[in-house]
């Protein structure tokens, strides 16, 4: 379906979704560059940093974001680097509206923006909030019938409250809520990885297939319940060290999940299911993880039929911090030597009734979806079909031809 011309997205603009022009901060990111806006001429995706609304390519020292996740200290070989002026970055974010489709990419006369990320592993935790853990129990005990979510939700909130937030996941305490539960039979494979010793971590998106600010996201025609889930995507290098911060959409179904657990990556890897952007902040001496772990981020969501919907996560209230996630996935078990992009979970998920009453919510085409907080910006998308979205065709595979003809 083309939602070029539905109001949610005639009436946007892309402009003001990044702080202050990025005049603070250490700023990094992906564009597309035509053969007319590169130095050797090479049309293709190239790293970018943004200082004071001036977009500057890299790609003379980084040929892909996992070379500036590889070095000792980012922020310091970016401040060495002066990169070659493209554009503004007023400039860039008009050309990113949703419409630019991976068949232009070859052929695109103008610049526009890319996910910030490219090779790396790109994770997601599940069920780091009290809220979302409980959501994640009614989905399976609905069976994915929206219908039944309000009897279920009522139940288990009368059974076990909305307040878990002093429990610590695997401690003693957690053991014996455990032992309550399973007793009055409530227990469930999401309060497992909720308040248990292991999170759950699972594979979001192939490298390369994610999209950003600006683009379509993807939602099964089949699917009758489903969500955003607006969260922080935290980047780390190959050691484990958290390098810096941007914002994700983390598309859900929640009838596929809430059918079978076994059906997750039907759930959640999908055409336009990764949103990631619209660029990266790195940690410096104005943005730190302390801003992460004590930021709001909101969700807004507008639709075509008058719809609306908003929302907040509340990232001092998550059950395990960025950095023990992140040492879970990346130690001596297991390696990521190109780097990882971890979503960090929700809170929040709407709930409201929007077609009919004890239908929950879901998408509707033409949705338009905002995350945004102070330090980080705005990530909008709009909803469409999967099978509508321009297919995702530039892989690892097209990326390192393109990178032989750089060199």
């Amino acid at each position: 379906m083309n939602i070029e011309n539905f109001s949610t997205v005639n009436s946007y603009s892309l402009a003001d979704t990044l702080p202050d022009q990025c005049r603070e901060g250490t700023w990094v990111g992906r564009a597309w560059l035509p053969e007319s806006s590169t130095a050797d001429g090479i049309a293709g995706p190239c790293v970018i940093q943004v200082r004071s609304g001036q977009v500057y390519e890299l790609s003379a020292r980084y040929l892909t974001m996992a070379d500036l996740f590889a070095e000792d200290k980012p922020v310091l070989s970016l401040n060495t680097t002066a990169g070659r002026p493209v554009c503004t970055l007023d400039e860039l974010l008009d050309n990113t509206l949703f419409h630019r489709r991976p068949e232009d990419y070859r052929h695109t006369a103008v610049p526009f923006l890319l996910a910030p990320n490219d090779i790396q592993a790109t994770k997601a935790c599940g069920v780091t909030f009290i809220r979302s853990l409980l959501e994640r129990v009614i989905e399976e005990q609905a069976q994915g019938d929206p219908g039944l979510a309000a009897e279920i939700r009522g139940h288990i909130q009368a059974t076990i409250g909305n307040n878990l937030t002093d429990i610590v996941p695997g401690s003693a305490e957690t053991e014996a809520l455990k032992r309550r539960l399973i007793e009055q039979g409530v227990w469930s494979q999401y309060l497992e990885v909720g308040i248990g010793k292991d999170a759950e971590i699972f594979t979001k998106a192939q490298p390369m297939s994610s999209i950003t600010s600006g683009f379509q996201i993807g939602i099964l025609r089949s699917s009758e319940w489903n969500n955003p889930e607006p969260e922080i995507v935290v980047a780390a290098n190959a050691r484990g060290d958290l390098i810096g911060a941007t914002l994700g959409n983390d598309v859900n179904l929640r009838d596929y999940e809430g059918r079978s657990a076994l059906l997750l990556g039907k759930a959640k890897d999908q055409n336009g299911s990764s949103s990631i952007g619209p660029l990266l902040r790195l940690f410096d001496e104005t943005f730190s993880l302390a801003d992460i772990q004590d930021c709001e981020v909101t969700l807004a969501i507008t639709g075509e039929d008058g719809f609306a919907s908003s929302g907040a996560n509340l990232m001092s209230e998550i059950s395990r911090s960025p950095q023990q996630l992140t040492n879970d996935i990346i130690n001596r078990n297991h390696q990521y030597p190109d780097g990882m992009m971890l979503y960090l979970g929700t809170m929040f998920a709407p709930t409201e009734d929007r077609a009919s009453e004890r239908s929950g919510f879901t998408h509707k085409v033409g949705d338009r979806v905002e995350i945004s907080t102070p330090k980080l910006g705005t990530l909008v998308n709009w909803v469409n079909y999967c099978d509508d979205i321009p297919e995702w065709s530039y892989g690892v595979h097209e990326l390192i031809h393109y990178l032989r003809q750089k060199r």
